[in-house]
C-alpha cells in the first residue's frame, strides 16, 4: 500500500508540471512534457560545442561538406524545372521526373559522347608530333623574316631553341599533371561513381524536405523575425536556382552551337572543343576567349582562312554569351553591374584559384540578396539614455478641461 501510495504521488507531481507546460506528451503521465531549465550561460556553451563539433566533423571527415555543397548546388539546379512542372503536377511526381531525365541524360552521356569524346583525345594525341612539326617550320619561317627585316637582333636558331625548351618544359608539366590526373580518375572510378549518386541522394532529399530545413531556421530565429527568414530563404531560392539553371542552359548551348560551327567549318576535334568551350563557359566574359585559343591552333594547320573563320566564330559566341545569354541569367539573378562580375571572377582566381573564379558569381549573388534584405530593414537607433521629458496635460498647462 505504501509503495502504491508513493506512486499515486509521484504521478500527481509530474501531472502538475505538466499541466504547467503543454507540449509533446510525457511518457510517464502524457499529459506533457517536464520542462528542463537552462541559464544563458549553459545554452551559449551548448551552441560553442556544436560549433567546434561541426568543426571537428568537417575536418575529419571533408567528404561529408563536399557532398552537401554538390548536393546543395544539384539541387538548387533541379529546382528550377521542379517548380515549373509543379504548377502542374504534385511536388513529388515533378522530383521524380526530374531525377529520372537526369539520370537518362548522364546514362546517353555517358554511352555516346564519352566513347567519342576518348576517340578525338587519343586522335588529337597521335596528331600532336605534326602538329608540333609545322609549328616548328612556321615559327623558324617567322623568325627568319623578322631578323631579314631587322626587327631581331639574336641569332633565329638560338630563340627557336629558347623557345622549344621552355615548350617542352611547360609540355612535359602538362603531360605529366594530365596523366597524373586521368590514372587519379581511372583508379577512382568506382569512388566517382559512388560519389556521383551520393551527391544525387543528398539534391533529392534537400528537394523533398527543403520545406521541413526552412521552418527549422525560422524556429530557431525569435517568433517576430519568423517572416522575414521565409522572405530570405524565398529570395536566396530564387537567385541562385534562376543563375545556375540558367548558367546550365548557357554553357549546354554554347557547347553545341561551337560543335555544330566547327563541324560545318572541318575543324578536327569539333566535340572535344565543343566540350572544353561548355567546361570553361561557367567564367563569364573569360571562358570564350580560353577555349578559343586551341581552337584557333588546331584550324590554323588546315588553313589560315579556317583559323580566321574559327575566330569570328568565337568571336560572335563571345558577343552572344556577353550581350543576351549573361545579361538574362545575372541580370534576373545576380543583379550587379557586370564590371563587379569581372572584378568578383579576378578576385576569386587570386583567392582560391580556379574554383574561387567558379564560385565568385554566385557568392556575389548571395552578397545581393543579403545586402537587400538587410538595407530594407537594418536601420539606425537614435535613442538615448536620457528620456524626454513628458508632454503637460491639460490641467498642468493651465489649459480648461474639455467639455
Amino acid at each position: 500500500m505504501a509503495g502504491n501510495d508513493t506512486r499515486r504521488g509521484e504521478l500527481q507531481a509530474a501531472t502538475v508540471i505538466a499541466a504547467a507546460s503543454p507540449g509533446l506528451p510525457n511518457r510517464t503521465t502524457g499529459l506533457g512534457v517536464t520542462p528542463i531549465p537552462v541559464s544563458p550561460r549553459i545554452r551559449t556553451l551548448a551552441f560553442a560545442v556544436l560549433l567546434l563539433g561541426l568543426g571537428w566533423l568537417v575536418w575529419a571527415a571533408p567528404t561529408v561538406p563536399r557532398l552537401l555543397l554538390g548536393g546543395g548546388v544539384l539541387a538548387l539546379v533541379l529546382s528550377f524545372p521542379v517548380r515549373l512542372l509543379s504548377r502542374r503536377l504534385p511536388r513529388s511526381l515533378a522530383i521524380l521526373i526530374v531525377v529520372v531525365a537526369l539520370l537518362l541524360g548522364l546514362i546517353s552521356a555517358i554511352i555516346v559522347l564519352i566513347p567519342i569524346v576518348i576517340l578525338q583525345l587519343t586522335d588529337l594525341i597521335q596528331q600532336l608530333p605534326s602538329y608540333a612539326d609545322d609549328a616548328e617550320g612556321f615559327i623558324q619561317r617567322g623568325l627568319a623574316a623578322l631578323e631579314r627585316r631587322g626587327w631581331l637582333n639574336e641569332d633565329p636558331e638560338a630563340v627557336f631553341a629558347q623557345m622549344e625548351q621552355e615548350a617542352v618544359t611547360r609540355g612535359q608539366a602538362a603531360a605529366e599533371w594530365l596523366l597524373g590526373t586521368t590514372m587519379e580518375t581511372v583508379s577512382g572510378t568506382v569512388g566517382t561513381v559512388l560519389r556521383l549518386f551520393a551527391t544525387l541522394f543528398v539534391a533529392v532529399y534537400l528537394l523533398i524536405d527543403f520545406g521541413r530545413f526552412r521552418l527549422l531556421t525560422e524556429r530557431i530565429v525569435p517568433h517576430r523575425y519568423a517572416d522575414d527568414i521565409a522572405d530570405l530563404w524565398r529570395s536566396l531560392d530564387h537567385s541562385l536556382s534562376r543563375y545556375l539553371g540558367g548558367l546550365l542552359l548557357s554553357i549546354s548551348l554554347q557547347g553545341v552551337a561551337i560543335t555544330a560551327a566547327l563541324s560545318l567549318l572541318g575543324v578536327p576535334f569539333a566535340l572535344l572543343l565543343g566540350l572544353l568551350t561548355a567546361i570553361t563557359a561557367v567564367l563569364p566574359y573569360v571562358g570564350a576567349f580560353l577555349s578559343a585559343i586551341p581552337a584557333i591552333i588546331i584550324a590554323f594547320f588546315i588553313s589560315p582562312l579556317t583559323a580566321l573563320l574559327t575566330g569570328i566564330v568565337f568571336l560572335l559566341m563571345n558577343q552572344i554569351e556577353g550581350n543576351l545569354l549573361t545579361p538574362r541569367i545575372q541580370g534576373e539573378a545576380v543583379r550587379v553591374h557586370p564590371l563587379f562580375i569581372f572584378l568578383a571572377v579576378v578576385a576569386g582566381g587570386e583567392i582560391a584559384g580556379l574554383l574561387g573564379a567558379v564560385l565568385a558569381v554566385p557568392t556575389l549573388a548571395i552578397c545581393r540578396v543579403l545586402v537587400d534584405f538587410l538595407g530594407a530593414r537594418l536601420y539606425v537607433s537614435w535613442a538615448t539614455d536620457v528620456e524626454p521629458p513628458a508632454l503637460p496635460t491639460g490641467a498642468e498647462a493651465g489649459m480648461p478641461p474639455r467639455g
